[in-house]
């Protein structure tokens, strides 16, 4: 009995340690459309939102914004999203005006620096970009912040933007 609980208690560093290890890295963001409507939880949203770290799928914390332009005016909304059937993944439904040009910043939180955002630009209703801003780092992408000159540059541009894709 003494024997087995000295092997248990040696064995717990060693169980641990691809915990500790699981938490290196940044986190991952990944955006999916359209929804599968077939999946209850899914039925409905605008897009999916997926949260990873490295490859597998996650429940970090997934926080959103619309940043919009309508008729000249410029507007912030909060966004809130539900969580669904699977793990990791996070379904939004449109909560922005329908009208004007919208930019969403949709956030994966590891911990306090630790972000991985996604970009999607909307215009006319619908998805005509999406981005994970990243740095290269020894060959791997490091998702970073969006800044908000590349939003308000999203924002200012759109117009040229679309028209270049009508041509």
């Amino acid at each position: 009995m003494r024997r087995a609980f000295l092997i248990a208690l040696l064995s717990l560093p060693i169980l641990s340690l691809p915990a500790t290890a699981a938490a290196k890295g940044p986190p991952w963001i990944s955006i999916e459309l359209p929804a599968n409507p077939l999946d209850r939880t899914t039925r409905d949203a605008f897009l999916l939102v997926h949260a990873f770290h490295h490859g597998t799928p996650v429940g970090f914390p997934v926080t959103g914004r619309a940043e919009g332009l309508v008729h000249g005016q410029r507007k912030s909304v909060p966004l809130t999203l539900r969580a669904t059937s699977r793990t990791g993944v996070y379904a939004l439904d449109r909560q922005w005006d329908q009208d004007g040009e919208w930019t969403l910043v949709l956030s994966v939180e590891q911990g306090k620096d630790d972000v991985a955002q996604a970009m999607v630009q909307i215009s006319n209703g619908q998805v005509i970009a999406v981005s994970v801003p990243a740095d290269r780092r020894d060959g791997w992408s490091i998702p970073r912040r969006i800044t908000q000159e590349e939003i308000e540059r999203s924002l200012r541009d759109r117009p040229a933007v679309v028209a270049a894709r009508r041509n």
